[in-house]
């Protein structure tokens, strides 16, 4: 029986190419010359932002943003955390979502259910297992996952025939 399973995972050397690439821009761009600013990836897990004042760590993010979306980094697994102040710095976090979170798993399998394809669908720890008698109906259901709106990106794999 065909299958494919819904996941939601980052490409982590892209990740960690992307905060590179921002590290290099912050040292050659004349708003920051002589501020300690920095990005750092922390546990593989998030990435903290550094910067001496709020409006730079604001700058920092833009530039973060932007170099995740040059790399194929969707913005939605983004999560920012509180800004955090001390010792004349200021940080915040940036955490990375990764899997398939329980809520947003049933809102797919809703989702699926509700357009009448004739498919199952079943909740697999962080990700979920899409199972059809015919080929064109896991295709509809992938159709229809990349035209919905979700809170976290997608990604489709271990296709089986």
């Amino acid at each position: 029986m065909p299958s494919f399973d819904v996941v939601s995972e980052l490409d982590w050397h892209e990740v960690s190419n992307a905060v590179d690439q921002a590290n290099r821009e912050i040292t050659t761009r004349y708003d920051f010359k002589g501020v300690k600013a920095s990005f750092e990836i922390k546990d593989k897990s998030s990435v903290v932002m550094q910067a001496e004042a709020e409006p730079q760590l604001r700058q920092l993010s833009d530039i973060l943003n932007q170099k995740l979306v040059n790399r194929g980094i969707d913005l939605k697994s983004l999560e920012k955390e509180d800004i955090e102040k001390g010792n004349m710095r200021v940080s915040q976090a940036v955490k990375m979502k990764e899997g398939i979170e329980a809520a947003e798993a049933k809102k797919i399998v809703k989702m699926i259910k509700d357009s009448k394809i004739k498919v199952q669908a079943q909740i697999q720890g962080d990700q979920l297992r899409v199972t059809g008698k015919k080929r064109d109906d896991l295709q509809q259901v992938m159709t229809l996952l990349r035209g919905a709106d979700l809170s976290q990106p997608v990604q489709f794999n271990n296709f089986r025939d």
